[in-house]
């Protein structure tokens, strides 16, 4: 499992259990994602907080998810950014796609 998930409030918060996300696991972690949009979740907050380094193949795997979600009427925000990580999201424009917050609280208040 990469994701390690619960429920708070109107949104799910799957938390990455990884250090690197990357091809190796990208695949994965989209199925896992996919899983839980089709199980109904329509707002699911992805935590970043414990991951160092992320590379294109696993933001595609994100990208296929807002996707899904937002076929389904649902949305995915991101949490926990580091500064590389934000970096990247800025550098390939993700930041104009996804909702990006500090944190979860921020995510849920739609801050």
């Amino acid at each position: 499992m990469i994701l390690r998930t619960h429920l708070l409030d109107n949104a799910l918060i799957a938390d990455i259990q990884l250090k690197e996300a990357n091809l190796s696991n990208a695949e994965q972690f989209k199925t896992e994602l996919h899983s839980l949009i089709n199980s109904g979740n329509k707002y699911v907050i992805v935590n970043f907080e414990q991951v160092i380094y992320v590379d294109s193949s696993f933001l595609g795997a994100l990208v296929s998810a807002l996707k899904l979600a937002m076929n389904n009427g649902g949305d995915i925000a991101v949490v926990g950014l580091n500064s590389d990580i934000r970096s990247l999201f800025q550098l390939v424009r993700l930041d104009k796609v996804f909702k990006i917050y500090t944190n979860t609280q921020e995510a849920l208040t739609g801050a």
